[in-house]
């Protein structure tokens, strides 16, 4: 059978809300698995989702140890999820400020529209914003404004963390050399698949920001955020960036 679409959801402190989203994804019946990338949560979420799998054929669970970041933990699943053999692979926050309905609107932007990578954009003509303080708010937009400027990339919410992901694309990008962590982890990724020449399509969402738990947020990810993106234009613009980014070993010849 056809592994076809896995949904990467990394965790820490995240037992208020982990049971509810993996539940509220399987209860879909739209044929998702989810791989639980969790760094030794100490509020019990791993141990959560363990006690779950009896329960659903299609969860997964990769506990790591400590808390080594957004960026790894996605590498992770998606090295993780290549090697299983899946077709799609989705990220996903675990707080619901992703309403996991969407990940099908991402999935046809894929398989059926033509996108190589599908982002879930706040930022487009039907997206929007719910519950976010004005400071937030501005921050994320000024982000979005401040990454495009910069680095000339098509993409109207460059941050965004809800995405969907052909296999192809992970194969070829060499994700050994993706070097953020944080929001810049997420603008490297669409900037290293724009300039391999994949298609990116953007579906509007709105984003809710999270009821139950703590935001991880904090200066180091704005700080990584700024100094990130001009870094990674440098790098494109003065470097064999191509080179350096694509994975040569599933690069077609």
């Amino acid at each position: 059978m056809m592994l076809e679409k896995l949904v990467v959801i990394p965790t820490y402190n995240e037992k208020d809300n982990i049971e509810a989203i993996l539940r509220f994804v399987f209860n879909m019946n739209k044929g998702f698995h989810i791989l639980v990338v969790d760094d030794s949560s100490p509020d019990g979420t791993g141990e959560i989702v363990r006690s779950m799998q009896q329960e659903f054929n299609g969860l997964f669970l990769e506990v790591r140890k400590g808390k080594l970041g957004l960026g790894t933990a996605y590498i992770h699943g998606f090295k993780w999820g290549l090697n299983q053999g899946y077709e799609y692979i989705f990220e996903m926050d675990a707080d619901f400020s992703h309403n996991p309905e969407d990940l099908e609107q991402l999935y046809k932007a894929c398989k059926v529209e033509g996108g190589d990578l599908a982002v879930g954009s706040r930022y487009v003509k039907g997206g929007r914003v719910e519950n976010w303080p004005w400071d937030r708010n501005m921050l994320s937009k000024g982000g979005a404004l401040y990454t495009r400027l910069v680095t000339w990339i098509p993409v109207k919410d460059p941050t965004a963390g809800f995405m969907c992901y052909k296999r192809e694309v992970l194969e070829n990008i060499n994700l050994d050399a993706i070097n953020f962590v944080g929001y810049a982890f997420q603008i490297e990724m669409k900037f290293a698949a724009w300039k391999l020449g994949y298609v990116i399509k953007e579906v509007p969402i709105t984003f809710i920001d999270r009821r139950l738990g703590t935001s991880k947020m904090h200066k180091g990810i704005v700080k990584e955020g700024i100094l990130g993106v001009m870094l990674i234009q440098w790098q494109s613009m003065f470097k064999n960036y191509r080179h350096r980014i694509r994975n040569v070993a599933n690069s077609p010849a």
